[in-house]
């Protein structure tokens, strides 16, 4: 495979000027939820970095996923749009195989059958920015396609070890060792090249940890935590075996080499293997994250770059983990669709976001804003930055909607979360259904209350306005 360089790149003059623009630097893991970092309550988990992160800038208490599986939500922080408007689809794109079954394309589509308008990278590089991607990328075009100058990207299939890239067209490559430590090392070099420069960079990072394979990392992490250290969640019931329980677990210790390749060590489980056991990997893997977003940070600061770049650490969904008898995402629940949401940088206050639900799309009006660039009007999401400067407590509208495959469609506000089930499969929600959790009194999701919009009283109107939301946003391909 090789494919010319920026192909598809935008047409639009590049105007440069030397800019007190800030840096923007994303760092986006993948499926770590909320819950599993210690800035956010869990007592045992070594989240330091990110955690400092979190307390030396502006942390929201309630984040989360607007579509909680990888494509959807990571072509929403490009797009600035709902999944349903960029891509057209609330899942992952699958081909199928010639034996009837359906799998992950490895590397992403020639043109742009996605994100149609003009998406964050292309708006700040036609506006004197230097763009880049690197590490995980899961989004249906390539990189060169929607505005990135530069990209050195892994193929879709989840390897930490092995692990074949693409860089900037060029053909694949394979380097030694773990691929969060060469995508650490590339995005490192990429800073210290970008020191040296008067345009204000871009760089999209993407880390896959603590996504699976969870058997697939270093000694350290694999080690680092017992199941006596994992703090089940409420509502986890381990007397209960999950539906096809040593599959799913075979599936998260070794992904496609175990369901795709068949390989024999990824046969069978562990002696005695359970989801404590699981769910202490998932910890080591975080850590590595942490480690890894650490040694990115402190280039920063070695580059004196700190102070002139504005960051974000996210996540592009959580992970059930057994509760609910669901592992994976793609849920209305908690524990798939909250994810740890930072933000430090010029201008932004310290302080803990609580009146305020952030979510991914609304990253990138975000970014504008804070870059100085009046967000385009195709963009859906909302600029957060009045919040993040501490202008204002939440905006007029403090809640995020969010829309899945599975469960329908929600709105989330700080102590709420209403969902809107479909009739039978999206996009017809059924108009005499909805239900209410009162996050505040059932945290874990135990009782939710089916209502009507007819009585429901002080609901109604939030009800309504998720009705609303559903019929007024388009679909990219329509239903």
């Amino acid at each position: 495979m090789s494919r010319s360089r920026c192909l598809y790149a935008p047409c639009t003059p590049r105007t440069r000027t030397v800019s007190t623009q800030p840096n923007l630097l994303i760092i986006m893991c993948d499926e770590l939820r909320a819950q599993g970092q210690g800035y956010y309550g869990h007592p045992t988990i070594q989240t330091p970095h990110l955690d400092h992160l979190a307390q030396t800038g502006a942390a929201f208490e309630h984040a989360v996923s607007n579509c909680p599986i990888c494509m959807p939500a990571r072509s929403a922080v490009l797009s600035g749009q709902y999944a349903r408007t960029c891509t057209g689809m609330l899942n992952n794109t699958v081909h199928r195989t010639t034996e009837g079954g359906w799998i992950m394309p490895q590397w992403p589509s020639d043109g742009r059958k996605h994100l149609p308008d003009p998406t964050l990278p292309e708006i700040l590089r036609n506006r004197g920015y230097q763009t880049a991607a690197i590490g995980k990328w899961h989004v249906e075009c390539w990189p060169d396609a929607i505005g990135f100058d530069h990209y050195n990207i892994p193929a879709h299939q989840h390897a930490h070890s092995a692990q074949w890239f693409c860089e900037d067209g060029g053909p694949p490559l394979s380097p030694p060792g773990y691929s969060v430590d060469y995508e650490a090392d590339r995005v490192c070099a990429y800073l210290e090249k970008q020191a040296n420069q008067d345009a204000p960079f871009f760089l999209y990072y993407n880390i896959s940890p603590p996504h699976m394979p969870l058997a697939d990392a270093p000694e350290k992490y694999l080690k680092m935590y017992s199941r006596d250290d994992v703090v089940l969640r409420d509502n986890v019931d381990l007397d209960t075996p999950l539906p096809r329980q040593t599959q799913q677990f075979l599936t998260y210790l070794w992904d496609y080499r175990y369901y795709r390749d068949h390989l024999p060590y990824t046969r069978d489980l562990p002696p005695g293997f359970d989801l404590r056991d699981l769910i202490a990997l998932y910890m080591g893997l975080t850590t590595w994250v942490d480690d890894t977003a650490g040694r990115v940070l402190d280039k920063l600061k070695q580059l004196s770059l700190e102070d002139d770049t504005t960051v974000v650490f996210t996540s592009d969904h959580g992970d059930n983990l057994g509760s609910h008898q669901i592992m994976g995402k793609g849920t209305l629940n908690e524990e798939s669709i909250r994810i740890p949401m930072h933000l430090r940088g010029p201008g932004i206050a310290n302080q803990k976001i609580s009146q305020q639900v952030g979510s991914l799309v609304d990253l990138a009006p975000t970014l504008l804003e804070l870059a100085g660039i009046q967000p385009p009007s195709h963009m859906q999401g909302r600029s957060l930055a009045p919040v993040l400067k501490g202008d204002r407590p939440c905006l007029d509208e403090p809640w995020a909607y969010i829309e899945t495959e599975k469960d329908g469609i929600g709105l989330r506000t700080p102590d709420r979360m209403i969902q809107a089930p479909w009739s039978t499969a999206a996009p017809q929600i059924d108009p005499t259904r909805c239900l209410v959790t009162d996050l505040t009194q059932d945290p874990y999701q135990l009782a939710p209350t089916e209502v009507t919009p007819s009585d429901s009283n002080d609901l109604t109107e939030q009800i309504h306005r998720l009705h609303r939301w559903h019929e007024n946003t388009p679909w990219k391909t329509p239903h």
